[in-house]
């Protein structure tokens, strides 16, 4: 199988687990964007990413459409294309590059969410306050943060021990 063929079908994979976990997960869409990005590269985990949030909010009617799944696109899109391209680009792909790039992507993420958030509820009329920022970009989400930070590496390594994917 040529690797064009291989990425598309394992980010079919991951866009149908990003479509199931959050439903075992409180949500967390998060776990397959990293992992199509990292794996499969940046370009596969933008466009799975951007689409991830909205199929869902269609098919399964959560996160809500507006502003929700919205935002979410642009966040998970980010998370892509940081934690993707910077992983790609890293000198040494390894454990402590990969923690770089997750922590950069998620940094970048939460900015670009916050942003977005604060577009979309501006055009409605209403206003995203620096609390609200922080109660979703940092105090509700530590336990997400605490699962991908344990979980993403978790399974690289099992990838590059088992030499599915090693590390350069």
């Amino acid at each position: 199988m040529n690797n064009n063929m291989k990425n598309m079908t394992l980010t079919a994979m991951f866009l149908a687990i990003g479509m199931v976990l959050p439903i075992f997960t409180g949500q967390i869409m998060h776990l397959p964007v990293f992992l199509c990005a990292l794996i499969c590269g940046w370009k596969y985990g933008l466009s799975m990413a951007f689409v991830l949030p909205i199929l869902r909010s269609v098919v399964f009617g959560m996160p809500p459409l507006y502003p929700t799944a919205l935002s979410m696109a642009f966040e998970l899109s980010t998370y892509a294309v940081v934690a993707g391209l910077l992983y790609e680009k890293s000198r040494w792909q390894c454990i402590k590059a990969l923690y770089c790039c997750l922590f950069t992507a998620m940094i970048a993420g939460r900015v670009v969410w916050g942003i977005v958030q604060s577009v979309l509820l501006g055009i409605i009329g209403n206003t995203f306050t620096l609390q609200a920022f922080i109660g979703g970009a940092l105090l509700n989400a530590v336990p997400g943060i605490l699962l991908q930070l344990v979980l993403v590496p978790a399974i690289m390594v099992a990838l590059d021990r088992t030499k599915v994917l090693p590390f350069k």
